[in-house]
């Protein structure tokens, strides 16, 4: 397995990088802690995320950051004034990990200027003079904004996994110093249970998760009934993230000597990476074979790491 290295929509992983500087462990360790790769959810029936059943990006985070043996102060909430006042002091003190964010309202971003729904994480490095300096993962380092224009951004109110807005976390601090093996043979218990489908996290009516969700999925891709939003959240973001995700998480398990796991993640990473072409062509015959060929996988990753828990033995 060749180790895919390469842009991709990663920020938080990226942006909790950047603040924790250079005891950051690698993104592939980060984003495999916030137990995104370990399952598929069909948010609403319509949505296709390559992420766990009722995980999100903030739960992600959470569990990243505890399994580093790391803490945090997180503000959130007040008025616009207010937020940027608490942004700035804190950024007096460090960079600041922003988000979510409302992406398109980042006015620096081409396009942008209309929200759209998709939620985003970044950096911010300083609040001076009205203005807003900052380090965005998608490729633009040392961004600027005018503080009302990054508020309206940072507000949130179109991202539908979170009630809080200006939401931010500063003053990261080590609890315990955790060897990143350590934090990842610790996180296989909770890829399990993402694995199994968890019960006890809200999520919309008719969502589906695992094989399940893929299956339907492929299902409306067979009735021609996929419609040009899903296309485009597939082709723009879902395979590209949720085959990088894949290919980091076995890069990472190879690393514990957990062969059977990677090679299944390895071989899922492949299987929906393969997708983007028939995706963005429209050869849905082909994407509704790597559909398919994809949906059994989840129960044998399962089974796999449940296997590896139970032995609880490391090489």
């Amino acid at each position: 397995m060749l180790t895919y290295t390469g842009s991709g929509p990663y920020c938080y992983s990226n942006s909790l990088a950047m603040v924790l500087g250079p005891a950051a462990p690698s993104t592939a360790v980060i984003e495999t802690l916030t137990g995104s790769p370990f399952g598929f959810e069909l948010i609403g029936g319509t949505m296709p995320l390559f992420d766990p059943y009722g995980w999100h990006p903030e739960l992600g985070l959470q569990a990243a950051v505890s399994a580093l043996g790391l803490s945090y102060a997180r503000g959130a909430g007040g008025t616009e004034d207010e937020a940027l006042a608490r942004l700035r002091a804190a950024c007096a003190e460090g960079p600041v990990l922003a988000g979510p964010l409302e992406m398109g309202l980042l006015l620096y971003q081409h396009g942008s200027g209309t929200a759209i729904g998709a939620d985003h994480y970044l950096v911010v490095l300083a609040v001076e003079n009205d203005t807003v300096l900052l380090h965005d993962p998608h490729a633009h380092p040392y961004a600027t904004l005018p503080a009302p224009a990054f508020a309206a951004a940072w507000r949130a109110e179109t991202v539908a996994y979170t009630e809080d807005t200006y939401v931010m976390r500063s003053a990261f601090t080590r609890e315990r110093a955790v060897d990143p093996a350590d934090a990842l043979w610790q996180s296989l218990p909770g890829a399990v249970r993402w694995l199994a489908g968890r019960d006890d996290l809200p999520v919309p009516p008719g969502t589906l998760g695992g094989a399940a969700a893929v299956e339907a999925l492929a299902d409306q891709v067979a009735k021609g009934a996929l419609s040009s939003e899903t296309r485009a959240l597939l082709g723009d973001f879902a395979v590209q993230v949720g085959a990088h995700r894949l290919n980091d998480a076995a890069a990472c398990l190879a690393s514990l000597g957990l062969s059977t796991p990677a090679a299944l993640l390895a071989e899922q990473s492949r299987v929906l990476g393969s997708l983007q072409y028939p995706v963005v062509s429209g050869d849905d015959q082909a994407l509704e074979a790597g559909l398919r060929q994809l949906a059994p996988t989840y129960e044998r990753l399962r089974t796999a790491l449940e296997e590896a828990v139970t032995k609880g033995v490391r090489r």
